[in-house]
């Protein structure tokens, strides 16, 4: 006897369904829809991109500066959608933890600007 599908509910991630089989006894599958895993990589990729361009953007004023090549250093040492903030000047360590003014400008970014970018990044995410 052929296996019947009595409840489908379907979504665009795909579908959960159930199967009666011969012996009576009722399954629950799930079956995902082909390309919601590229979608979603693709939307969480925007939006580490995203994540990444303003943490770049908010610390801009916050770092330290005397010349101007910290910051520069930060853009050009980020790729940007990796996750990961590179400063390629030698002095950026020190100037982090031990500037008087200044120090640890990642953290006082994020006490301050950490909702719009996570609201951005869902944005980006979801939609």
């Amino acid at each position: 006897m052929a296996q019947k599908r009595n409840i489908v509910v379907a979504t665009p991630r795909g579908c959960v369904y159930t199967v009666t089989t011969p012996n009576g006894s009722i399954t629950t599958r799930l079956k995902w829809a082909q390309d919601f895993a590229p979608k979603k990589k693709a939307a969480f990729m925007r939006a580490q991109e995203f994540v990444d361009s303003e943490c770049l953007r908010y610390m801009n004023p916050m770092t330290p500066r005397l010349t101007g090549a910290m910051v520069k250093s930060a853009t050009l040492g980020t790729v940007v959608g990796s996750g990961s903030i590179e400063y390629l000047v030698p002095y950026a360590r020190r100037q982090y933890y031990e500037h008087e003014e200044k120090a640890r400008w990642f953290e006082r970014m994020k006490a301050t600007r950490k909702e719009p970018i996570l609201k951005g990044a869902m944005r980006i995410v979801s939609g």
